[in-house]
């Protein structure tokens, strides 16, 4: 007689999410949380991981990462802005957690892709220069001009409110971390014509080099100071740059 050999089927075991209700729990804790220790705390630990997952799952499926916003880049600023919009979810309107902010980061990806789709368009490549309308000729040589003693008057005036405002930004911070980022952001700015190449990529290294932090500790910093940044630079007249 043949024994039937017996099949044991695996129990299907439950997949962990990394947007849960206990993150939906801790962001509720950290709008009412009495303190910014409490605050870092809970966002540090239960909140950022799942935001960090959250951007990085929209960059990959929709294809946001390019080589004007590489991966690393985007998805700290995409984080950073949703640090800025914990205190606008209202558990009261019925829209769960995840899914304002799955929205909000999604609306965030779109407008800065749009954003760096036009500056594409602005620029003119010089490879072929027989191909270039005669208003892009028009752009060309009128953009190769030494800048007058106003706009470098201009200029300089502005980054000199700059570091005003990073100034007061170092005043509010009250975390080693925020502070130490505060001191390398302030370092860069106040020697950035010495510095020879700079974008996005560029400035994030210096930080993390000049601070001494971790990825994960310039992030949390970095969201905190990007906040205090935009309530100054809209807020009162002394600082509105903008």
């Amino acid at each position: 007689m043949v024994k039937k050999k017996k099949i044991r089927r695996r129990s299907r075991g439950t997949t962990k999410l990394y947007f849960s209700a206990d993150t939906q729990a801790a962001i509720m804790e950290f709008q009412s949380a009495p303190d910014s220790k409490e605050k870092h705390e809970i966002y540090s630990d239960r909140i950022m991981p799942a935001f960090e997952k959250l951007c990085e799952n929209l960059i990959f499926i929709y294809g946001f990462a390019s080589s004007m916003d590489p991966y690393e880049v985007l998805k700290n600023d995409c984080v950073s802005f949703l640090y800025e919009k914990i205190d606008k979810w209202d558990e009261s309107r019925g829209t769960k957690a995840f899914s304002y902010f799955n929205v909000v980061a999604k609306n965030w990806l779109i407008g800065n892709a749009n954003r760096n789709q036009k500056i594409r368009r602005r620029n003119t490549s010089l490879s072929n220069v027989a191909t270039l309308s005669r208003v892009d000729k028009v752009i060309l040589a009128n953009h190769d001009v030494v800048p007058g003693p106003e706009d470098v008057m201009l200029k300089a005036l502005f980054k000199e409110e700059i570091i005003i405002l990073l100034h007061e930004i170092k005043k509010r911070v009250t975390g080693e971390n925020e502070t130490q980022c505060i001191n390398a952001i302030i370092t860069i700015f106040e020697s950035v014509d010495q510095l020879d190449f700079l974008n996005k990529r560029a400035v994030f290294v210096y930080i993390r080099d000049i601070s001494g932090l971790t990825p994960k500790q310039l992030s949390v910093a970095l969201s905190i100071i990007r906040k205090h940044y935009r309530e100054l630079a809209r807020g009162p007249e002394e600082f509105s740059l903008f």
